[in-house]
């Protein structure tokens, strides 16, 4: 990525931790808000029900505060957002949204409604079609480019159609590439190594356009990148909901495939990718964990994940209690327990496996610890600061003068 290594190097980019858990649908609200969960509210991409163990899917409909094109707004400043995850269905903003994966509907993904023609005839895709490119190659790389090309069409078009302060585009191809192809990147024998560099060098043509565009116009230094999380190869899967099971935590029917039949005598169970939840007496329908008994119990999960290991080496490199991870009006709602583990050992809370690993089905898997963030304007980003993606908006906000 020669044109990318020219830009940063004018600026200064430093490595960044994501959200808890590091998913886009929590890192990318957090990014949009300026908030962590126990302010934003979104936990992950499905949630809990009010008062049950059966599974709801947030949408954007769920965020409990303004975004940063909110703020921007309240200033008579305006956003121009393409392809932002966490935002479906798309609600107006003082400019104009299109909104990234999880959104299923065209039609419902793009605010003002107008530009929905536009989309349409660029024939602008939300995302790849998982299904057909997660076994297929060609059909992975052919579908990537396409999607890469029609946000390109789209973004110059609204750079010019549309007055705007601040202009977004979200790059999900790399995501999609690396859960599917990892393999392809570390392997230099591999028959698509020199497609996934390829792509790479796509992308960076693109970040090339989008500078060379900014500058033009005289934009100044309020040129910033940056990654809702980093990326790993997977070694081994591993069932969260298994080892409580196991371990005497959790109790459900034999052949199970879902939390909604928990017995009193579950202590904790877990949601993706390893958020765990203590089955508390007046949160939950059949809880049974009193408030007194909270600390002990999750003092003894902490052991459990503590010595869990596969081939001699530690599964879990860190645990966080809710309390330590969120603040915030809604962090009741969320976990009481997150792990994160090391590099190639993919956290899930599957229920129904029989074993507590199992065999990767995505060859990379998301990273906590290794996201980054660039700003061109280098006084932006203070030295020895420990960056954070809640930290963003701020900064972005700051370089248009602009407080959160």
């Amino acid at each position: 990525m020669p044109k990318t290594r020219g830009i940063v190097s004018r600026g200064r980019i430093e490595p960044m931790t994501a959200s808890l858990p590091e998913i886009s649908s929590v890192s990318w609200s957090t990014f949009m808000t300026g908030k962590n969960p126990g302010g934003h509210g979104i936990f992950g991409f499905t949630d809990f029900r009010d008062s049950s163990y059966g599974l709801r899917y947030p949408s954007f409909r769920d965020l409990k505060v303004p975004t940063i094109w909110d703020i921007l707004g309240d200033h008579r400043l305006k956003s121009v957002v393409i392809n932002q995850p966490a935002t479906y269905p798309a609600r107006a903003i003082p400019g104009v949204l299109i909104s990234g994966f999880v959104a299923i509907d065209l039609e419902k993904s793009v605010t003002p409604v107008h530009y929905l023609s536009t989309l349409k005839k660029k024939n602008y895709q939300i995302d790849i079609d998982a299904e057909k490119c997660r076994d297929n190659p060609n059909e992975l790389f052919s579908s990537l480019d396409a999607l890469l090309a029609a946000r390109r069409e789209v973004m110059d078009e609204l750079w010019e159609r549309e007055p705007w302060n601040l202009l977004e585009v979200v790059v999900t191809g790399t995501d999609r590439l690396h859960h599917f192809m990892w393999d392809a990147y570390e392997d230099a024998r591999h028959p698509h190594h020199d497609d996934f560099l390829a792509y790479y060098r796509t992308i960076d043509d693109f970040i090339d356009h989008v500078f060379s565009r900014f500058q033009g116009s005289g934009g100044g230094e309020n040129f910033f990148i940056l990654s809702d999380h980093g990326f790993c190869g997977t070694k081994k899967e591993v069932y969260i909901n298994t080892v409580l099971q196991n371990e005497g935590f959790l109790e459900l029917p034999s052949g199970a495939s879902s939390l909604e039949g928990i017995s009193e005598n579950t202590r904790a169970f877990a949601l993706d990718p390893a958020r765990i939840y203590l089955n508390r007496r007046g949160r939950f329908p059949r809880g049974s964990v009193e408030r007194e008994d909270i600390g002990a119990i999750v003092k003894d999960l902490m052991a459990v994940f503590d010595k869990l290991v596969f081939g001699g080496e530690k599964i879990v490199r860190r645990s966080f209690t809710g309390e330590e991870a969120y603040s915030g009006p809604c962090s009741q709602n969320g976990p009481d327990l997150l792990l994160v583990p090391r590099d190639g050992f993919d956290l899930k809370g599957r229920v129904g496996a029989k074993e507590a690993l199992g065999e990767r089905r995505l060859q990379g898997m998301h990273t906590w610890d290794n996201a980054f963030f660039f700003s061109l304007d280098r006084s932006l980003i203070k030295g020895g600061d420990a960056l954070n993606i809640v930290d963003v908006p701020g900064t972005i906000l700051r370089s248009l003068d602009v407080e959160i």
